[in-house]
């Protein structure tokens, strides 16, 4: 039996093996991660916490030993694409951090294969203003982020108040000469759709907050136009449609249109 904070495929891979899986954090999921969390018959617990029940195993980031070994094959893939050379700059959604220390600690793995020399990407992380504790923290000289009050953000994945990661985290940042930023939800769906429009890709809210935060690096200098850049988008922006739907609003005459309506035309 699992318990995870990112329910969808947990939710689809523990009934594919016979299992079970349980959904914590209800308020917080967006409707498409729920409800095919739901489908599969997961478990809701209704509150921000789990209650300590036995025979369950928890998949949250830091709380097993595989989230980061499964994350650094981000670093792998993106060494591999630029013909095994590493970018100038990673920027990265850092909610628990799990995704921006896997990709650092495949840099570390390919220098020790000889694959790659000893040059290391500025690493960036990039954080909603309704949730910064990584943010605040780099940004006072801290070696250890403390918990953000009233977190809000429609990023779901980087709404983390207490990073688990925290240290490392900026650890790394420090490191890498790299940074760390905020941006507002209101310039997450533009750059969201900015980037659908330009490009035909529909990001994820936290992959947007990367794009949105990549002209802020660029501006205080942090990064250069001619630098190789590296954005990380961590889901389809189809899984925050409630989110988009903000700036595409349908009138609808009745509950039938608004679940889809008729497949022919009418």
């Amino acid at each position: 039996m699992a318990r995870a904070r990112s329910p969808d495929d947990v939710a689809l891979r523990a009934v594919a093996a016979g299992g079970r899986s349980g959904l914590g954090r209800l308020a917080h999921a967006p409707q498409a991660a729920f409800g095919a969390s739901a489908a599969c018959g997961a478990e809701v617990a209704r509150g921000e916490a789990w209650p300590a029940l036995d025979g369950w195993f928890d998949l949250g980031a830091f709380a097993e030993p595989y989230r980061v070994e499964g994350l650094k094959t981000l670093g792998y893939e993106i060494a591999e694409q630029l013909r095994w050379e590493v970018p100038d700059a990673v920027l990265c959604p850092v909610g628990d951090g799990a995704g921006l220390i896997g990709i650092w600690k495949a840099c570390e793995e390919l220098e020790a294969l000889g694959w790659v020399g000893s040059k290391r990407p500025k690493m960036i992380a990039v954080q909603a203003v309704g949730c910064r504790p990584i943010v605040d923290a780099f940004e006072s000289g801290g070696d250890q982020s403390t918990e953000w009050q009233g977190a809000h953000t429609i990023a779901g994945g980087i709404r983390v108040p207490k990073p688990a990661g925290g240290r490392l985290v900026l650890k790394i940042l420090r490191a890498s000469g790299g940074g760390a930023t905020a941006v507002s939800d209101q310039e997450m769906l533009d750059a969201g759709v900015e980037l659908a429009g330009a490009e035909g890709i529909f990001p994820a809210p936290e992959g947007a907050a990367c794009m949105a935060a990549l002209r802020k690096v660029l501006a205080a200098g942090l990064v250069r136009s001619e630098d190789t850049v590296v954005i990380v988008n961590t889901a389809s922006g189809q899984t925050y449609a409630e989110a988009y739907s903000t700036r595409f609003p349908r009138v609808m005459s009745g509950e039938q249109d608004r679940l889809g309506g008729l497949i022919t035309p009418r």
